[in-house]
């Protein structure tokens, strides 16, 4: 009896959200939540629910400008040490992403563990910013090299994380981004006040700053004061910027 050969894990992009424009002049990545440690396929339809929401708003507030919105379907559920596999996914995703359309802006948007990835595939030469919401960050260790950050040199990024986050501390994020804005100023980072690692108390603030801040990155339109406040404000006042209840209902731009 033959022997049949193991099928090869291959990350995918998923289908565009929303209606994808004629002629697309930028793009999100959606890189969703994932574990630590499993060598397991995620779930197609729970990993990628805590992100949808978000696409589908940015994929509305961009149409007019060209964004395409694509989830990123990883191979693996878990980081898993130094494989790396949602980051090396996010990496792919973002090549994939010039093979489809062209040399075009690619914004990395991720959650949780899925905002480590986004963190950390930044180097790709397509990725234009970053956002990170609750990015999960291993706790530091002197046995162990931090975290880096040289590969945000030249981005935009933007971390959001909730203060009562109980699955990931909120002060790894923020040391990352003090590190990280040594080297380049064009890093922000606001904190929800009561929020956990779901952001869902304040989802609808987090994802109007999101659509702020990627609509400015990818786009050119003038960020919000708040955003702006941020981005140049010394630390650690622009890495420690308190999200306001109702930000998003009256923005001017």
């Amino acid at each position: 009896m033959a022997l049949q050969a193991t099928p090869v894990r291959r990350a995918r992009l998923g289908r565009a959200l929303g209606p994808e424009p004629t002629a697309v002049s930028g793009a999100v990545l959606l890189l969703p939540g994932g574990d630590e440690m499993s060598s397991r396929r995620p779930l197609p339809v729970m990993a990628t629910a805590s992100v949808r929401a978000l696409g589908r708003r940015l994929t509305r507030a961009g149409h007019g400008e060209g964004l395409v919105t694509h989830v990123v379907h990883y191979r693996y559920r878990g980081w898993n040490g130094s494989e790396a596999h949602l980051a090396r996914d996010a990496d792919w995703a973002a090549e994939e992403v010039v093979r489809r359309y062209g040399d075009v802006p690619v914004c990395l948007v991720g959650l949780g563990m899925g905002g480590r990835a986004a963190l950390r595939a930044a180097g790709h030469t397509a990725v234009d910013s970053v956002v990170a919401l609750s990015p999960w960050l291993p706790e530091e260790d002197v046995a162990a090299p931090p975290e880096p950050v040289k590969q945000l040199a030249g981005r935009r990024v933007l971390i959001v994380h909730g203060t009562n986050d109980e699955r990931t501390d909120p002060e790894l994020s923020f040391r990352l981004a003090a590190r990280a804005k040594k080297a380049n100023r064009d890093i922000c980072r606001f904190e929800v006040h009561s929020d956990g690692h779901g952001l869902h108390q304040y989802r609808s603030e987090v994802h109007a700053l999101a659509e702020d801040f990627v609509m400015g990155s990818l786009f050119g339109r003038a960020f919000s004061r708040p955003v702006q406040d941020a981005l140049a404000a010394p630390p650690p006042l622009g890495l420690r910027m308190p999200l306001a209840a109702g930000f998003g209902r009256s923005l001017r731009r």
